[in-house]
Parts: structure tokens; C-alpha cells; sequence
């Protein structure tokens, strides 16, 4: 529990209090490393479950995802920062494929790692039962994105970590994957880096 503890909330907090925004991918990869060390030292896990279950995927659920994270990308940018709406799209799309090729391995893959597979495997004793556990999932998920210091950013990782939880325990780990990948790229060309650009963030205080 203290280890439990110390990943998913206390590292989060020193994360959005002491570390320069621009070290985030560091940080990511640092606790990735850990994870799967953490993951390999409990014992029982199948590995294989990792790239098993794509035929399982629910390719309804990703076009779903998909069109609900750019209506509401759309809305809440049309709402708070209309300049920035599909900005990305229109001024660098070259860019915008980048990320797209990129944000799924060296984003989407490491925290999926981390709050799916390490996070119902090793700790799976302390969880609740049910629906809680996705919820407490779904939370830590939304916590872990503290550093960006923004209501909208939490709210929108804690309903994308019920998504993703929720995929990883009825389909396994590569449908995960696939609605987060899915989901971060659709921010992105939406236009959404306004809020989820590391370079972005300002701390308020």
C-alpha cells in the first residue's frame, strides 16, 4: 500500500510541483523502466498477454472513442481558446503526422504499461472489487496528469482511464492500448495540445 502510495500519488505530486515541464518524456521513461521492473519482480504476470488480443480489439469502442474525443476537443476549444482549433491541422500537419507515429509508442504504450498491467496485476490485492477498482484506476490515471494543472485535463484523463481500464480488463492489454493511442492522437489534431503540450504548462504559483 505505501509503495502503491508513493507510484501513484507521490511521485505524480513531486512530478507537478519540482520537475521542469520539459522533462516529461524523462520522467515517462524513468517510470516505465520501474514499472516493468516492479511488474517483473511480483512474479505470475504473462508477458505474452502484452501483444495478445488484438483480434479481440472492439473497433466500434475506437471509432467511438475517436469521434467523441474530437466533438469534445471541438467543444471545450470553441468554448475556451477558439484560436486554437485544429491549429496544428492547418499550420503544421507534416508535425501532426509525426505525432501521430510517435505518440502511441513513446506516450500512449509507457502509460498504459504502468496504469493498466502493473497497476491491476501487482496490486490487485489492495484494489475493491468491481466497478471501484476502475474507478480508482480511472483516478490515479487522472492524477498522474497533475502537472498540467488544468480541470479540463483532469477531467478528461479520468474519462479516458474508465475507458481504458475498462478495455484492458474485458479485452486485454492491446485494446488498451489502441483506444489510448487512438484517443491522443484525435487531441492532438483536434487541437487540443493547447492543454496537453507540456511546453504549455504553467504552474500557478
Amino acid at each position: 500500500m505505501v509503495e502503491f502510495a508513493a507510484l501513484y500519488f507521490g511521485a505524480p505530486l513531486a512530478i507537478a510541483l519540482f520537475l521542469p515541464p520539459g522533462h516529461l518524456f524523462t520522467a515517462l521513461a524513468v517510470f516505465s523502466l520501474a514499472g516493468m521492473l516492479l511488474l517483473w519482480l511480483t512474479g505470475g504476470f504473462r508477458w505474452r498477454s502484452l501483444v495478445r488480443g488484438w483480434r479481440r480489439i472492439p473497433w466500434l469502442e475506437v471509432a467511438g472513442i475517436a469521434l467523441a474525443t474530437l466533438v469534445a476537443g471541438w467543444a471545450i476549444l470553441s468554448w475556451t481558446r477558439p484560436g486554437s482549433l485544429f491549429l496544428l491541422l492547418q499550420a503544421r500537419p507534416d508535425f501532426l503526422l509525426v505525432i501521430f507515429a510517435l505518440y502511441p509508442i513513446l506516450s500512449a504504450l509507457p502509460q498504459e504499461l504502468i496504469f493498466r498491467p502493473l497497476f491491476f496485476h501487482r496490486y490487485g490485492a489492495i484494489l475493491p472489487a468491481g466497478k471501484a477498482a476502475i474507478a480508482l484506476n480511472a483516478f490515479v490515471f487522472s492524477f498522474a496528469h497533475l502537472m498540467y494543472w488544468s480541470w479540463i485535463v483532469a477531467l478528461m484523463t479520468f474519462v479516458g482511464g474508465w475507458i481504458f481500464g475498462r478495455a484492458y480488463l474485458r479485452y486485454g492489454f492491446p485494446a488498451a492500448f489502441v483506444l489510448h493511442a487512438v484517443a491522443g492522437n484525435m487531441l492532438f489534431a483536434v487541437g487540443m495540445g493547447a492543454y496537453f503540450y507540456t511546453g504549455n504548462v504553467q504552474r500557478p504559483f
